[in-house]
Parts: C-alpha cells; structure tokens; sequence
C-alpha cells in the first residue's frame, strides 16, 4: 500500500520544533496532490550515519536537516554516550552554513538536558580546530555542525570520538562502525521531540584553546627553516581564514594575500559555482591574485578548512593546480626527509606512489579503505595520512584527521626551502618522477539521479570485465563487502565504487610510466595518453 504523504506530514508536522520548518510542510500540505513528489522524496526514509555522519539539504521532513532531525541526532547520540558510560563533556563546532549556529545550539541544549556538559566553540571554527578541541579538552565525543564543501543548500552534523570511546588511534577522529549503527539505533529510539528535554545553552569554549590550535600548527614545522614565501590565499567564503592567518603568523610566515572577494564568511558562497577547490573555476579569484602579487604559491582551503588545495607557477606564465595525489606525495616525502618517524598512510584510491616511496626509504606503510576515518586508524603511531580528495593530516598527534591548516603550513614549509636553495614544487615533482616514474591520476565520476544506476553500472562491471586494459592483461579483485572494484595491469590500474557522500559512481584512474634516458615530458605525454584511453575503456565496461 502507498504510504498516505499528507499524513505523514501532518504527523511530522505536529513534533516539529521549528516554526519556519512547519510552514514549509504546512505550504506543502496545502499543495496536495501537486506537491506529492516534493513530500514523498521528503519521506522517502530519515538521513542515516554515512561516511560524514548527517549530511544533506536544507529542508523540513525525515530525509533533510533541519532543527527536528537535529534534535533527534543529539538525543540519540548523547543516549548512546550514556549508554557506553562515557564520561566528559560533549565538545560542539559549527561553520558559517544556513541553520549550523542553530543546529549547534540546539546541540547543546539537548547534552544539558540529558545531564551531560556541553561546551560548545567561541563563534565560528573550521573543523579541524573542532577535532583539536575534543583532544585539548579530553572530550568525550565532539559534533561538528558543517557540510564541508557541498553545495549551500546543504548542511551537515560529524562526529567525533575522545579517547576514552575512541581508543589511542581514535582520540578525536570521526566515528566508525560499529559506533555509527549504535548512533543510528539510539536516534531510532527517540520518542516524540516534545519529551526530549533541553537544558541551558551550554559553556562557552575558553578562546585560549583556539589560541593553542594556531601555536599547535606552527610547532609542526621544524624549527628554525626558511620563511622567505610570498603565498595567495583564499578560505572560499569560509571559516577558516583567521586560523590560517594566525597560525602562519606564529610560524613566522608573512602574511598571505588574501583575496579579499571570498575573505569573509558567507553561506551563499556567492563567486563560485561549488565552494570545492577542485571544481573547475573555484580558484579562478585564487590564481588572478597569486598573479598580480607575483606569489611562489596559491593556497585554498575548502569553506570548513579541513582541505587544502595548492597551484604553483607554470611553465607558460600561468598556474597549475597540483592534483591531490601529487601534494600527497610532496608532503609525505617532505615529512620521510625531515625525519617524522611512524606510518604513512594513504587508501586504496589514492595513488600508489606514497607507498613505493616508503617501499624505497624503508618507512611502513598502511593502505585503507576511503575516508579519514579509516586512515587515522591504520597505525597508533601514525606519521602521516592523506587521501587523493585534498585531505592531508600532517600532525596526527595534535589533529586525528584532515587538516587544511596544518598542511598549508607545511607545504609552505617545503616551497619556502626548496626556494632557499633555487627550487620549486614542480622540481620536487619532477624528481620523484625520475625515480619512481610518472604516476598519472584522474578521475571518472558520473552523477545519477536515480540510485538505482551505480547498482546497474557495477554489476555491468563485474559480469563483463575488461580482459586488457590499454592493451594488456587486466587483472580485477572485486571486494562486495565494501563494494569497491578494481582492474589492474602491469601499469594502469583501475578502482570503482559508488560515492559515500554524493549521489555519484566513481573511478579512480592511474597510469604509471618510467622516465627513459631522462626525458620527463615524454613520459608525462604517455602518461597523458594512457589516461585518456583508460577512461574510456573503464567508462564502457561500466556502461556509461
């Protein structure tokens, strides 16, 4: 039988906190039947724990965030907190995003309700500062209220475990199984949001522990390096402008020049079609500046600043922005040097050269599955972890997850001495080329409207795999559990699996060609090549 949309509505309606929530179904109710569409993708099924706990739109009903679905995640969650006989308090963040002072609030209220402390950051913060925090102030669990780099209509509630819920390799890194399915029992399990109790708004988080994030970021660096860097920054209409600012301050940096179009927080993100930097024209302000300022590097940081993406000069005059994988293997081979002893960590879609140049310097390496919080766990004695989509964390020590502050200053740290000796980024990259071979990456996303189609394209995959790919033998290991699928040759290789936070099927592509007597551009034009060609044997097996 179909469900009866009016009646689910009404029903939602009557437990809503939020009046401009209830005039929004109300409007909707009133619109029936031409409103039936709008309301049963509303109710299609509530927003569940995926790889950033709640993610989503804007909007009144089960399948959005609003204050009713936030209400209902903090009393779940700060169920479950009692329920493991966590002690401590509950540390609470939010960003510039529609609703995430609210929703933060409201946070809060609910922790002081239920009998917990609930301290919550001294206005706006970008996320990484929110994982210091919980770490800093020996927190039992931490919310982030953000949605990083999605689009503004979107926002978003992570979460966070202390040490003493998360263990040594999880003090202050984001929730994993089976931590995410006791959360989303405990929501579940939340009668109506009339007997949820509140309490008071919560304590404000002493402004010194802010101060200790930035003095925390400098002390990454060693000490006494070159600090000669003229860098254009901008923090995409974020909140992570100040921190940066101040925590290159204290590393004795100059001051970045900001562009001043995106320097303050805005929740509309006004100059740019997606606030990601690796979306085509998200930098443009970024390079026009780094230009006019004549800068030795270009720095972004996504709108809650746990990304960093990095341009350098061009040969041709103009800005190249390094791809994930490439500052991946810059900073991780920048720490080997330096000496930063433990694992290096990457996952399975990222490149392969950060473990053949651990291979080569005889430092371990870990290879784990997508996400932050997978990396953060492949070694208590973790030294370093990044992931191909601009996610670095260079100090797990002080932060258990990425980290666009820290890795900022840290590349800064490698440009400003490579320059000291008449360097730059790109001869980096051309070295590491010349002794492991040009590693090509990119990517094959598609995004679909309707679910159902990721489903159909994998399962084309997996009945059909490509014998040879770029004309030799593929190889293909096929992980249903995690449904990720790989094809593999003695060059290329291949890995496919459905978005964790975006209706999208992705490919990761890489191609690796050695440099023959010397000739680097060579290699990159075959490498170049091969990519392109790989992409298009991989976008048919797939069907798409």
């Amino acid at each position: 039988m179909a469900p009866d949309y009016r009646l689910l509505a009404e029903s939602w309606l009557a437990d809503d906190p939020d009046p401009a929530s209830r005039a929004e179904l109300s409007r909707l109710i009133a619109g029936l039947p031409g409103t039936e569409d709008e309301l049963r993708d509303r109710f299609a099924g509530p927003l569940t724990f995926g790889t950033a706990g709640l993610r989503g739109r804007l909007r009144a009903g089960p399948n959005g965030m609003n204050l009713a679905v936030v209400t209902r995640a903090a009393a779940g969650l700060v169920a479950w907190l009692a329920e493991q006989g966590g002690k401590g308090p509950l540390v609470i963040g939010y960003d510039a995003r529609h609703g995430s002072r609210e929703f933060a609030e409201q946070t809060a209220r609910v922790a002081t309700g239920a009998g917990r402390e609930a301290l919550i950051m001294p206005g706006l913060q970008p996320t990484p500062v929110l994982a210091y925090a919980v770490r800093a102030l020996d927190a039992v669990a931490g919310v982030m209220v953000t949605a990083s780099h999605n689009p503004p209509q979107d926002n978003g509630y992570k979460v966070y475990l202390g040490r003493e819920l998360g263990g040594p390799g999880g003090d202050g890194a984001q929730i994993v199984p089976p931590a995410d399915a006791g959360i989303e029992a405990a929501i579940r399990a939340v009668g109506p949001i009339a007997d949820v109790a509140l309490g008071s708004p919560g304590t404000p988080v002493d402004s010194k522990v802010i101060e200790a994030y930035a003095r925390s970021a400098a002390a990454v660096l060693a000490e006494g390096g070159p600090r000669d860097l003229a860098v254009a920054y901008t923090p995409m209409h974020g909140v992570g402008g100040a921190t940066l600012l101040a925590a290159f301050d204290a590393a004795g940096f100059p001051a970045p020049a900001v562009v001043t179009e995106q320097a303050a927080p805005d929740p509309e993100f006004p100059t740019v079609a997606f606030p990601n930097p690796e979306e085509p024209g998200a930098m443009d302000l970024l390079l026009a500046l780094a230009s006019a300022t004549n800068a030795d590097l270009a720095i972004a940081n996504d709108p809650d600043a746990d990304r960093c993406a990095v341009a350098i000069p061009a040969a041709d005059g103009g800005w190249r922005a390094l791809r994930g994988d490439e500052l991946g293997a810059l900073l991780g081979d920048h720490l080997i040097r330096r000496g930063v002893r433990g694992t290096y960590a990457t996952t399975i879609v990222s490149s392969q050269l950060l473990g053949r140049l651990c291979a080569a310097r005889g430092v371990p390496h870990a290879e784990t599955l997508t996400g932050f919080k997978w990396i953060v766990r492949a070694a208590e004695e973790l030294a370093y972890g990044y992931e191909e989509a601009l996610g670095y964390c260079v100090a797990p020590g002080m932060v258990r997850d990425k980290d666009g502050i820290t890795a900022a200053l840290t590349v800064a740290e490698l440009a400003a001495a490579l320059k000291a000796e008449g360097r730059t980024l790109a001869d980096r990259l051309d070295e590491l080329a010349a002794e492991f071979g040009v590693h090509a990456t990119d990517q094959l996303s598609v995004r679909v409207d309707d679910l159902a189609e990721i489903g159909a394209a994998m399962t084309r995959a997996r009945q059909a795999p490509p014998a040879t790919l770029l004309g030799l033998p593929a190889g293909v290991t096929d992980d249903e559990a995690n449904n990720v699928l790989t094809f593999r040759t003695a060059t290329a290789r291949a890995v496919i699996r459905p978005s964790g936070t975006e209706p999208k099927l992705k490919a990761y592509l890489e191609v690796v060609e050695p440099v023959a007597d010397g000739d680097l551009a060579a290699a990159r034009t075959r490498a170049g090549d091969g990519l392109t060609g790989l992409r298009r044997e991989i976008a048919a097996a797939l069907g798409v």
